[in-house]
């Protein structure tokens, strides 16, 4: 079996203060705040159990815990069955759920994956300042208790996936090909998070390098409509699989929902 799911762990209203407070996918944001979803990929195939980015974790308002190993157990996997995970990049929404503390101390949530990062990134990361207590001791139990695995060292660790180091939203953010049953699938962490990015053209000024982002999403909107990809986008709180069907001048790339977030199934 070779398929690829949204786990879907719910949409978020998420303002300056950066806390992600559960709002209901048909209402608003509060104001001033983003509505983003949280949408860590599990891809099923021959060669294991993977996932792509992990989602909020210990540092969200709520137990994402024991939601993620719900989410697991509706596909009849435990989260010892996961053989890695691969983070577009090190921000604490895509990566927190890589370790809890439902005991009191910190454990890894996946104790017998690989964890796939940037090397650079990670070195990076090791060296910021200002970080808070939890942020330390979450980086700190990694360093010494994950089992860490460098995409610099092998960009194509299975048969099905690819990294590349693209940037834009972070300096080392990468970009994931998955290829599946003779299909294409791009993830792009938060350069390409929601399909309402596709046909816009802006430099976000939250990313390292907002005209790497832009450009990049150019790039890569023109080469999934020419190669019939998908795209898995983390954050989009409807659609988080996509392809693009159309493309006009005037109305840009025509969208086609693949799956929703209360799909179980790719159709």
């Amino acid at each position: 079996m070779n398929i690829i799911s949204p786990l879907h762990l719910g949409v978020f209203s998420v303002g300056l203060d950066k806390k992600f407070n559960r709002i209901k996918p048909e209402d608003p944001p509060a104001k001033g705040a983003l509505k983003i979803a949280l949408n860590p990929f599990l891809i099923q195939t021959d060669e294991g159990n993977f996932l792509i980015d992990t989602g909020i974790g210990l540092f969200g308002e709520e137990n994402f815990y024991e939601l993620f190993v719900e989410k697991l157990e509706e596909h009849n996997l435990s989260e010892h069955d996961i053989t890695g995970v691969f983070c577009s990049h090190l921000h604490y929404d895509h990566v927190g759920g890589l370790v809890h503390n439902e005991n009191g101390y910190l454990e890894t949530v996946f104790p017998d994956a690989e964890i796939w990062v940037s090397g650079k990134e990670w070195e990076k990361a090791q060296n910021l300042s200002g970080r808070t207590d939890l942020e330390s001791s979450f980086m700190d139990f990694l360093e010494a208790r994950a089992n860490l695995h460098f995409f610099e060292d092998n960009p194509a660790p299975y048969n099905f996936f690819k990294a590349t180091t693209i940037g834009g939203h972070t300096e080392f953010s990468q970009l994931f090909e998955v290829n599946l049953n003779g299909q294409n699938y791009f993830m792009a962490g938060d350069v390409l998070g929601t399909r309402g990015a596709i046909n816009r053209r802006y430099a976000a000024k939250y990313d390292f390098d907002g005209k790497t982002s832009m450009n990049v999403r150019d790039e890569l909107s023109t080469k999934a409509f020419e190669n019939d990809a998908h795209f898995l986008c983390f954050h989009d709180t409807e659609f988080p699989i996509f392809k693009l069907s159309d493309y006009s001048k005037d109305k840009g790339y025509i969208i086609k929902p693949v799956k929703s977030i209360f799909d179980e199934q790719l159709n």
